[in-house]
C-alpha cells in the first residue's frame, strides 16, 4: 500500500493531527488522554506565544487515505541564539509500528529544519524544552504523570533504525512518604535553616499577578546554565501561569527567600492524569467531571520545577525546598511524589533525590543526528 506524507494545511488536517493521538492510544490504559482543548492550544501558531520566536511545520502520514503517523519540524530561534548553534527539533511524533512511515515522517521534519539552515535534528520536543520533552525509554508499566510524555516501547527502535542517537537522558524519581524522611535529612534541613537564613513560604494567590512577576525574575536565573535550557519570554511565562492556576495547589508552590529576596522556587502539581486517564476521548466536559469526582483519589504530586539561583546553590536551599514540598504534600494527604524531569548529569538534584530515598523508576531520552 502506498505511503504519502503531507504537510498540515487546513483546519480539517489539524483535527486529524490531534485526533490521531486518541485513536493511536485507544486501547492503552497507561495513556492518560490530555484535554483536546489543551492539544489545540499547544499547536496554535497564532495564539501560543512560543511561536512568536519559533517556526513549526506539521506533517501527517497516510496509507490509502488512512492516517498512520504524524510529526512536526520545529525551529526555535531563541534556543539557537541562547546556545549559539543550529539545532532544529522534531516533536509531536506518533506512529504505528511501521518503519517506512517513521522514516518518511522523520525525513519530513529533517528536511524542514534543514531548509531553515539547521545542521542538527533533536527531539522529541512538544514543542520545546519548556513543554513535554523526551521519549520514554524505561518505566512503561504505569501512566505518565502530569505534563510528562508517554509512548510505546517500539518508538526507540523506530528512532534508532532511522539513525537518531542519544544525546541526553532525563530521569524521573519516585518518592514515598513512607521512606522519604530520615533523621539525617531532618537534622540537615534544620542546620540549613539556622545557618543560611533561608525561609520558605507559599505563594499568595490573592496577589497572584505580582507573585508571578516575582517568580519570573528568578526562574530564568535559576535554570540559565542547564543543558538545553531556553529562557521563557514574559508572554510564555504568563500563559503558563494562567494555565497552571486552574490546577495548582497553593501549598505546593514554594518560594525560598533570604532577607526578603527570592532565591529559589519550587512548583509541584497534583497528578491530574490519575483522573484524566478515565476521560478516554479528551473532551472538556468529561475531563472536568472526572477531575471533580476523582480529585480525592489523586495520591501523587509531580515536582515540576525546583531551582535556586547560582549564588545560593551551596546553601542547601534546594534540599530545603525538596523537604518542605514533601512535608506539605503529606499534610495534604498525598502519598507519593515524582521529581521529574532531572538531567542525568545534574549531580545536585540526583543526589537530593537519592538522599530522600527516591527510586529512579522512569527514564526519558533526547535524540539527535546531523541533518
Amino acid at each position: 500500500m502506498s505511503l504519502t506524507v503531507r504537510p498540515v494545511r487546513t483546519k480539517a488536517d489539524e483535527k486529524k493531527f490531534i485526533d490521531f493521538l486518541y485513536d493511536h492510544y485507544r486501547d492503552d490504559r497507561n495513556f492518560a488522554p490530555p484535554l483536546r482543548m489543551d492539544r489545540r492550544k499547544l499547536i496554535d501558531r497564532a495564539k501560543n506565544p512560543f511561536y512568536r520566536h519559533a517556526e513549526m511545520e506539521m506533517f501527517i502520514a497516510e496509507r490509502e487515505g488512512v492516517m498512520v503517523g504524524r510529526i512536526a519540524g520545529i525551529v526555535n530561534y531563541h534556543h539557537n541564539k541562547e546556545h549559539s548553534d543550529k539545532v532544529g527539533f522534531f516533536g509531536f511524533f506518533e506512529c504505528r509500528n511501521d518503519q517506512e512511515a517513521a522514516n518518511a515522517l522523520l525525513d519530513a521534519a529533517r528536511d524542514f529544519v534543514r531548509s531553515k539552515g539547521m545542521d542538527q535534528l533533536r527531539g522529541p520536543a512538544n514543542p520545546s524544552v519548556n513543554d513535554e520533552y523526551g521519549l520514554l525509554i524505561e518505566g512503561f508499566d504505569s501512566p505518565a504523570v502530569v505534563l510528562m510524555t508517554y509512548n510505546p516501547p517500539y518508538y526507540m527502535d523506530l528512532f534508532e533504525a532511522y539513525g537518531l542517537r542519544k544525546i541526553k537522558d532525563l530521569y524521573a524519581w519516585l518518592l514515598s512518604q513512607e521512606t522519604v524522611y530520615t533523621d539525617k535529612m531532618k537534622r540537615a534541613n534544620e542546620i540549613v535553616r539556622q545557618r543560611s537564613g533561608v525561609s520558605i513560604r507559599t505563594i499568595d494567590m490573592k496577589d497572584f499577578a505580582a507573585e508571578v512577576k516575582r517568580i519570573k525574575e528568578v526562574y530564568n536565573l535559576a535554570w540559565e546554565k542547564n543543558w538545553g535550557e531556553v529562557p521563557m519570554t514574559d508572554a510564555e511565562f504568563d500563559a503558563l501561569a494562567a494555565d497552571l492556576k486552574q490546577v495548582v495547589e497553593p501549598e505546593l508552590v514554594l518560594i525560598a527567600e533570604v532577607k526578603g529576596k527570592i532565591i529559589g522556587f519550587g512548583l509541584s502539581l497534583p497528578d491530574i492524569n490519575q483522573a484524566l486517564k478515565y476521560n478516554r476521548n479528551g473532551g472538556l466536559l468529561g475531563g472536568l467531571w472526572h477531575l471533580a469526582t476523582k480529585k480525592k483519589r489523586i495520591d501523587l504530586v509531580r515536582i515540576i520545577v525546583l531551582g535556586v539561583i547560582e549564588e545560593y546553590r551551596n546553601t542547601g536551599a534546594a534540599g530545603l525546598l525538596f523537604y518542605e514540598t514533601a512535608r506539605r504534600a503529606k499534610a495534604l494527604g498525598y502519598k507519593y511524589g515524582e521529581a521529574s524531569w532531572v538531567l542525568e548529569d545534574n549531580v545536585m538534584m540526583n543526589r537530593a533525590s537519592e538522599a530522600m530515598q527516591g527510586k529512579l523508576y522512569k527514564k526519558y531520552r533526547i535524540y539527535q543526528m546531523p541533518v
